[in-house]
């Protein structure tokens, strides 16, 4: 009677727990990629557009490091290009002879260039929050470069009867809506080099496919194994068939 009693009771919670966490679910909404479907690629001007607004306005907060600059041929940029990408940071290096680190202009094999030296730093800056790095994100959260995007142009009016505390932002597609990063992007905030419009959509997009680049750059590479492996089997299992029906052939 007492397991019949403690059973009971666990499905009646269960009940009304349930509905609730399933009323508290976020839904995102989910856009077309360039990159998606089997024999989806990656649009090269759309990376290196994504780039453009990830060193103009996320850099300033967060990291990327497991990228290197010389990766950043994948994009479709030349030598010359990512030596000045490169060239244009200052990073530690040393010790020298004299035992004393010292800055440098930063060369293709250098990782990305970090916002702050630790992570100290980086809640110091930032009201106690840490900026997450961003090599792995659209890995690390669920609806990956649709969530990216959602968040970037989720930003809206909280409700009447919600206060949003000093240093938070309402989100509505954020896990329980209260952000500490205030709207990271604004209408002509980048300035395209192949002169596409900056709206927040359009920079939102970008960015959400360079990180889903960074965060498996050999997706292409992927999907041409997938292919050769599919036609591969496709032909094995036709000659098995007919060898299948000589080998019985006389059987019947």
């Amino acid at each position: 009677m007492l397991l019949r009693t403690l059973a009971l009771a666990a499905a009646l919670a269960v009940g009304f727990v349930l509905p609730a966490a399933a009323e508290d679910e976020i839904h995102i909404p989910k856009q077309e990629w360039h990159h998606d479907g089997a024999f989806g690629t990656f649009d090269r001007a759309q990376l290196q557009r994504g780039f453009q607004v990830y060193s103009k306005v996320c850099a300033t907060c967060h990291a990327m490091s497991l990228l290197s600059y010389r990766n950043l041929a994948a994009l479709g940029y030349g030598e010359a290009e990512i030596k000045a990408i490169a060239g244009s940071v200052q990073v530690s290096d040393g010790p020298n002879d004299q035992g004393e680190m010292y800055e440098r202009p930063g060369l293709p094999s250098d990782r990305f260039k970090s916002p702050f030296p630790n992570e100290k730093a980086a809640r110091a800056a930032n009201n106690g929050a840490l900026p997450k790095d961003l090599s792995l994100m659209v890995k690390a959260r669920h609806g990956g470069e649709d969530y990216i995007y959602a968040l970037m142009t989720g930003y809206v009016a909280a409700p009447k009867d919600l206060k949003v505390p000093d240093g938070q932002y309402y989100n509505q597609y954020f896990p329980g809506h209260l952000i500490s990063m205030p709207p990271p992007l604004q209408d002509g905030i980048v300035s395209y080099a192949d002169g596409t419009a900056t709206s927040v959509p359009q920079m939102a997009k970008d960015v959400a496919a360079f990180l889903t680049w960074a965060a498996e750059p050999k997706l292409e590479e992927r999907k041409r194994m997938g292919a050769k492996v599919m036609i591969f089997l496709g032909v094995f299992t036709a000659l098995m068939y007919l060898v299948k029906r000589k080998v019985w052939a006389d059987a019947h």
